[in-house]
């Protein structure tokens, strides 16, 4: 995984989370989810100047964060 040139702390986050060498996750896609599901994303993330993001930019820092 670190081939694909993630931040440190990003691949600690992913080989952390519950069920991460477990294909077939059942979450929904980011489009698919409101924007108050995206914040409590985006909070739990630590993703700063998170309250004045719409939703786009919210999917844009989870994606790219």
């Amino acid at each position: 995984m670190r081939e694909k040139e993630y931040s440190k702390e990003k691949f600690a986050r992913i080989a952390n989370t519950l069920g991460a060498g477990v294909k077939g996750g059942k979450a929904k896609d980011y489009e698919d989810r409101t924007r108050s599901e995206l914040y409590a994303q985006a909070k739990e993330n630590g993703i700063s100047g998170r309250s004045k993001m719409t939703k786009s930019e919210l999917i844009n820092e989870l994606i790219n964060n």
